[in-house]
């Protein structure tokens, strides 16, 4: 909603307690796919407010430097050591 007029979407209004924590409605929850002990990042544009899910660690996080050993290597060789052959 921009100067009350709705953009589309889903607009749902929650309140603030004392302590400046809002419940997440479970339809938003469901929508990014949320659960429990998840992270969420707040960006803002033009006055704006987006949240978004945040990822603890990129999936590909684990594969970051474990083919160094490998570095100029042929393919054929990197995959006949990979498989113990």
């Amino acid at each position: 909603m921009r100067n009350g007029v709705s953009t589309g979407g889903i607009m749902l209004k929650v309140k603030v307690i004392s302590k400046g924590q809002v419940t997440i409605p479970k339809e938003i929850r469901d929508k990014l796919g949320i659960r429990p002990g998840e992270g969420l990042s707040f960006e803002e544009k033009n006055g704006v407010f987006y949240i978004k899910k945040s990822l603890k660690k990129s999936p590909f996080d684990k594969w970051v430097g474990r083919l160094k050993k490998y570095k100029g290597q042929r393919t054929d060789e990197i995959i006949k050591d990979m498989r113990g052959t």
